[in-house]
């Protein structure tokens, strides 16, 4: 045997035992004496020994070279080292500056759509600019440190692939401010705030999903090799109604066409089937969706639909658009879809039961609760509404961006003949 594979098998051995120590004595060992400890079997192991002792403790070679000036008794500076008592270091930012995450939020809060008191988070400042403002409340916190602390509260930096589906509208963080004040109005009078939109068509059949669950080793779930249209038992179209300050939902499953009807039909079964049991008092609702789709705000279906929800409940009810190019930060998107899509992942959708229990079973760690049921109408496309309809519709729209803010109000029906 060579002088350097003695060397490298006397390491090794050495290792080994070191490791052997480490694991007995970590647990009742401080940080400074395990730095003396590591620097100390280093020491014992001769060439190469800080390596040794760093790959079987974990311990960064700095850390060990640290406990060598322990051991010596003194810093680089020549003054005593001493222990870092149970505790010590620097306090987190939150401690050292009370009322600086507060600050923060409060901050970010006008441009968010979401806070305790209302749907979304989302800013349009930077970190740095965050930074820039909390000095001149007399506060002190980088921006990196910002960051870590939005993390925090909740917050998160929102990616922009896929999420901007065309141009940005130039009233687009006004329209988002306009939202988030009258949602907070409607909830501080304890009137309902809803979400609305449409989820991903769904093949119902045995076709395979993206996603694993656990399942006994050796027994995956079956599904068809291909997945061809005309393999279905159908399609699934969720629409789905979430309430903001009650976390709870209703999906209506639907079976051929999104359409402005289906999208009302569901709003009006989340009324009768929710709604009205949660607010008794209810005499108005505020529902925010998408601009396009089939609660589209350019829709005079839609419209023609609402009114006529409005005269059957006696409710007003109140409209705010997204801007266009914004439809991935709907609340319903975040808060109810994507629960609902890793409830059923690597689950084959294959039958509509199927589809309505999985939707059903969605549950969150704030307590979503969340209800469901088929839809067998069938909808229609290209609806037309007559214009004689729209001129009678009791429509007030804002002063704001009227064509995506309005209300529709119970219209008067004459006794006339």
């Amino acid at each position: 045997m060579s002088l350097s594979e003695e060397l490298t098998e006397r390491l090794r051995a050495a290792e080994k035992i070191v490791k052997a120590k480490f694991k007995g004595l970590k647990d009742v060992m401080d940080e400074r004496t395990t730095r003396i400890w590591a620097a100390t079997e280093a020491r014992a192991v001769g060439v190469g020994g800080i390596q040794v002792v760093a790959r079987a403790t974990g311990l960064s070679r700095t850390t060990v070279r640290m406990g060598a000036r322990d051991v010596d008794g003194r810093a680089p500076n020549g003054e005593v080292v001493r222990v870092r008592r149970a505790g010590a270091g620097r306090p987190p930012v939150e401690v050292a500056q009370p009322g600086i995450d507060v600050a923060l939020d409060a901050m970010v809060d006008p441009v968010t759509r979401g806070d305790p008191e209302s749907p979304l988070r989302w800013t349009t400042k930077s970190t740095r600019e965050l930074s820039a403002a909390l000095e001149k409340q007399s506060f002190r916190a980088s921006p990196q440190t910002v960051g870590l602390m939005l993390a925090g509260l909740g917050y998160s930096l929102q990616g922009t692939s896929k999420a901007l589906e065309g141009k940005q509208h130039p009233d687009r963080d006004e329209q988002f401010k306009f939202i988030n004040a009258r949602a907070k109005a409607f909830q501080r009078e304890g009137e309902p705030v809803i979400s609305v939109d449409t989820k991903k068509k769904e093949l119902v059949g045995e076709f395979g999903r993206n996603g694993q669950e656990w399942q006994p080793a050796g027994a995956p779930v079956l599904a068809s090799t291909h997945d061809f249209p005309n393999m279905a038992k159908g399609k699934a179209v969720p629409y789905g109604v979430y309430d903001l300050a009650a976390n709870t939902a209703w999906v209506s499953v639907g079976q051929n066409h999104d359409t402005p009807r289906f999208a009302v039909n569901s709003i009006r079964t989340w009324w009768s089937q929710m709604g009205s049991k949660q607010y008794t008092d209810a005499r108005k609702v505020f529902i925010t969706a998408d601009a396009g789709g089939s609660n589209s705000a350019r829709s005079r279906l839609w419209k023609a639909e609402l009114q006529k929800f409005s005269n059957e409940t006696g409710l007003e009810v109140t409209v705010a658009h997204f801007p266009p190019g914004t439809s991935k930060w709907n609340k319903v998107e975040h808060r109810l879809f994507s629960h609902i899509t890793m409830n059923w992942r690597g689950r084959p959708l294959e039958d509509y039961q199927t589809v309505i229990e999985l939707i059903g079973a969605t549950k969150t760690r704030t307590g979503l609760t969340v209800k469901a049921g088929l839809d067998r109408r069938r909808y229609r496309t290209g609806v037309k509404v007559p214009k004689k309809v729209m001129a009678e519709l009791n429509i007030k729209r804002a002063k704001f961006h009227g064509e995506w803010n309005y209300t529709l109000s119970p219209q008067v029906i004459s006794n006339a003949a």
